[in-house]
C-alpha cells in the first residue's frame, strides 16, 4: 500500500508541472510513422490510429541492454518475464494474450512458428543498432494478417546516413555482467550502411525467486542462472538510380540461457521425478541454446515522376532452440522457419488520395526430432488494399480490406476503418475499428498436445479519444478508449491436456492516458496511466495483466551531462490457476510494485562518453511471474568511443 501512495504521489507531483507521455507519435507532426499503414506516413495521416514511438535519442538515454527493458512502462503494453535476463519473455498489448501481438523486426515477423501459441519471445533482443520502435495498439490484421488482432511492434534498425562514423564500447557490472561492442554507419554516394556487433556475459541470478518465502530455498535457490547472447545487425541501402534503391537488413542472435526446473506450481534448481520436490543435490546443468536469424531484401521502385512507389521484398526468419536437462542430456530441440516474398505498391491518386495495394505469400514450418510433430507447415496467400484519405483540412481517413487464403482453413476477409478530426483548437479526435483472426499455431495443431479440430480465432476491437496541445505546444495530453473480444479463443485445457477453443467470448476493455510537457529547453517530464479489464469466457480475469498501470519519466540535459530518469507502478495481477505455492495452496494474485531506474552520461570529449545506470533504485521485491525472480538494485558503468 505505501508503495502505490508513493507511485501516486510522485505522478501527481508530476502531473502539477504538467508532466507527460512524450513518445506518444500523434502529438508529433512531422514523425514519420512506417507501420501504422505500411507505408512512409506523417504521423498526421494515419488517421486514428494510436501509435507510440520510442526515438533512438530515448534508447540511448536509458541505457538499457534489451527492448524488453525499454517497453515496460509504455502505456497499453505489459511484459512478464519467467526469471532474470535471457528468459521466456510475454508481451500483452491492450491486455491480449501474447499470441495476439506481431513482433516485428525491420517488417520481419519475429514471432516463432515453433512456440506453442506462435508467440515471440523478445528476451534475446538488444537494443544495438535499433533507430526506433514504433507500437500500433489495436487490431492490424488487415495490413498483417494472423497475430496481429492486438497490435503491431516493428522494431526498426538505424539506416546509414551522414559522414561515416565507428564506435566501440565496454560496460559491465552487477551480477557480474560484461559487454562488448562496436559497430559503424554512414553514407557514401549511393551507399548508405549500419552494421553493430556485440557480446553480453552475465553470471545473472537465480531464476528461483530467493525472496519468495512460500517456495523452498537453500538447494532450490542457490544456483545462479547466466545469460550470453552475441548479436550482429546490419543494414545496407544502395540506390541504383534516383529512382531505384536495393536495401538488405539482417539481425542475427545466439544466446545461451542457463535455466532451473519447474513442477508442483513454482520454479526450483532442480526436483527429483515424482512426486515432485525440491532436491538440493545432484547435477544442475540444464540451460537452452537459441539461434536466431532475420534477413530481408527490398527492391524500391519510383515510377512516373513519384505517382507510384513500387517495393518487391523477400523476407525469412529462423528460430533454432535446443534444450538440455539437469544432467546435459538434450531434452527437446524447435525449429521454427518463415519465408515471405509479397509486392506493394502505393498511387498517388490525388493530393489528398493515396491507394495502397499489396500482395503477398508467407510460408511457416516447425520441425522437431524430441516431439510427436516431427515437421509440419502452413501456407497463406494474401491481398490487401489501403485508402488514405485526407477529406478535408481537417478531417483524415484510413481504410482497409485484406483477403488471406490459408492452406488449411481457406478464405478470410479483414477490414479496418480509423478516421480523425483536428479542430483548429488544436484538440484531435480519433477512432478505429477493425476485425482480424488468427489461425492456430502449428503445435497447438500438430504436437502430443494439439487439436486438429481447432478452427481460427476471430476477433474485433475499436477504440475512439482525443488528444490536445496547450501553452503553443509544449504540452500535449490524450485519452483512449479501447475495446477488445476475442471470439474461439484457443488455451491450453488441463483437463483433456489438449488445446481447445472456448465457448464464449474473451473481452478486454480500458483507457489509456498520457500527459506530456517540454519545460524548458533542456527539460522534458512524461507520464501516463493505463486502466484495463480482462474477462475470459468464463468471466474471470486473464492472468499476469494488471488493471492498473502507471508510468513517468524525466530526461534533462546539463551542459555536456544528460540525465533520465524512469518510474512504473503495476497493480495487482490475477496469477495462473496452476500456480502454487511449495505446500499445495493455490496462489490467487501477484503483488504491486514500483521500480524507478536511474541512467546518467557524460561527453569526456567529442569522441569519448562516461555512462552509468542504477536499476530499480528502491531495490523492490517483486514477481512478473509467480516465483520467478526479477533484479534486485543494480548498477553498470560503461564507456563509448568513436572515432
Amino acid at each position: 500500500m505505501k508503495k502505490s501512495i508513493l507511485a501516486a504521489a510522485v505522478l501527481l507531483a508530476m502531473i502539477d508541472c504538467g508532466a507527460a507521455g512524450a513518445d506518444e507519435t500523434a502529438a508529433v507532426l512531422d514523425e514519420v510513422v512506417v507501420t501504422a499503414t505500411r507505408t512512409d506516413a506523417q504521423s498526421g495521416t494515419i488517421g486514428g490510429t494510436t501509435v507510440t514511438v520510442i526515438t533512438q535519442e530515448e534508447i540511448a538515454a536509458r541505457k538499457q541492454t534489451t527492448v524488453e527493458e525499454v517497453l515496460k512502462g509504455t502505456p497499453g503494453l505489459d511484459v512478464a518475464a519467467n526469471g532474470g535476463p535471457g528468459t521466456n519473455t510475454s508481451i500483452f498489448l491492450r491486455g491480449a494474450d501474447a499470441k495476439n501481438t506481431l513482433i516485428l523486426v525491420d517488417g520481419i515477423m519475429f514471432n516463432d512458428p515453433s512456440a506453442a501459441n506462435r508467440n515471440a519471445n523478445i528476451a534475446n533482443l538488444t537494443t544495438d543498432n535499433i533507430e526506433r520502435i514504433e507500437i500500433v495498439r489495436g487490431p492490424m490484421s488487415v495490413l498483417y494478417g494472423s497475430n496481429a488482432t492486438a497490435g503491431v511492434i516493428n522494431i526498426i534498425t538505424k539506416k546509414g546516413k551522414g559522414a561515416p562514423q565507428s564506435s566501440v564500447g565496454i560496460e559491465g557490472g552487477s551480477y557480474d555482467t560484461w559487454k562488448v561492442y562496436g559497430g559503424s554507419s554512414g553514407s557514401l554516394e549511393r551507399l548508405g550502411y549500419s552494421f553493430n556487433v556485440s557480446h553480453i556475459d552475465s553470471n545473472g541470478f537465480s531464476i528461483a525467486d530467493d525472496d519468495n518465502e512460500r517456495i523452498p530455498h537453500a538447494g532450490n535457490t542457490s544456483e545462479d542462472d547466466g545469460w550470453e547472447n552475441s548479436t550482429v545487425s546490419g543494414r545496407v541501402g544502395y540506390g541504383l538510380t534516383p529512382d531505384f534503391d536495393l536495401i538488405a537488413t539482417m539481425r542475427y542472435m545466439d544466446s545461451e540461457r542457463e535455466d532451473d526446473d519447474y513442477a508442483s506450481g513454482y520454479t526450483g534448481d532442480r526436483f527429483s521425478s515424482w512426486p515432485y520436490v525440491a532436491e538440493p543435490y545432484g547435477s544442475k546443468k540444464s540451460h537452452t541454446d537459441t539461434e536466431q536469424y532475420l534477413g530481408r531484401i527490398d527492391a524500391k521502385n519510383r515510377f512516373w515522376d513519384g505517382l507510384l512507389d513500387s517495393n518487391l521484398y523477400y523476407q525469412l526468419s529462423r528460430h533454432d532452440r535446443v534444450n538440455y536437462d539437469n544432467d546435459g542430456v538434450e531434452s527437446y530441440d524447435y525449429l521454427g522457419k518463415t519465408q515471405e516474398a509479397g509486392w506493394q505498391g502505393t498511387f498517388v491518386v490525388s493530393q489528398t488520395n493515396d491507394l495502397t495495394l499489396g500482395a503477398s505469400f508467407y510460408e511457416e514450418k516447425m520441425e522437431s526430432d524430441s516431439s510427436a510433430i516431427s515437421e509440419q507447415e502452413s501456407e497463406t496467400s494474401s491481398v490487401w488494399a489501403q485508402e488514405q484519405l485526407a477529406l478535408s483540412d481537417s478531417l483524415d481517413l484510413v481504410a482497409g480490406l485484406r483477403y488471406d487464403d490459408h492452406d488449411r482453413f481457406g478464405g478470410k476477409t479483414t477490414y479496418r476503418v480509423a478516421p480523425s478530426y483536428l479542430t483548429g483548437f488544436g484538440t484531435l479526435f480519433k477512432a478505429s475499428f477493425a476485425t482480424g483472426f488468427r489461425a492456430p499455431s502449428l503445435y497447438e495443431l500438430y504436437s502430443s498436445y494439439g487439436n486438429v479440430n481447432l478452427s481460427p480465432e476471430k476477433s474485433r476491437g475499436w477504440d475512439a479519444g482525443l488528444e490536445q496541445e496547450l501553452g503553443g505546444g509544449k504540452v500535449r495530453c490524450g485519452i483512449t478508449y479501447f475495446d477488445l473480444t476475442f471470439e474461439d479463443r484457443i488455451a491450453y485445457d488441463y483437463l483433456t491436456s489438449q488445446y481447445q477453443q472456448a465457448a464464449g467470448n474473451t473481452k478486454t476493455k480500458g483507457v489509456e492516458t498520457f500527459v506530456q510537457w517540454q519545460a524548458g529547453e533542456n527539460l522534458s517530464l512524461s507520464a501516463n496511466y493505463t486502466y484495463t479489464d480482462t474477462k475470459d469466457q468464463d468471466d474471470k480475469r486473464l492472468a499476469r495483466r494488471p488493471m492498473h498501470k502507471v508510468g513517468g519519466g524525466a530526461q534533462y540535459r546539463h551542459n555536456k551531462a544528460r540525465y533520465n530518469l524512469d518510474l512504473y507502478w503495476v497493480g495487482e495481477r490475477d496469477e495462473s490457476s496452476f500456480a502454487m505455492d511449495s505446500n499445495g495452496n493455490a496462489v490467487e494474485t501477484l503483488d504491486s510494485y514500483t521500480v524507478v531506474n536511474l541512467a546518467a552520461s557524460y561527453d569526456l570529449t567529442q569522441k569519448v562518453q562516461l555512462y552509468g545506470r542504477i536499476d530499480n533504485l528502491f531495490d523492490e521485491e517483486y514477481e512478473e511471474a509467480w516465483s520467478y525472480a526479477t533484479p534486485g538494485l543494480s548498477a553498470y558503468a560503461g564507456v563509448r568511443v568513436t572515432f
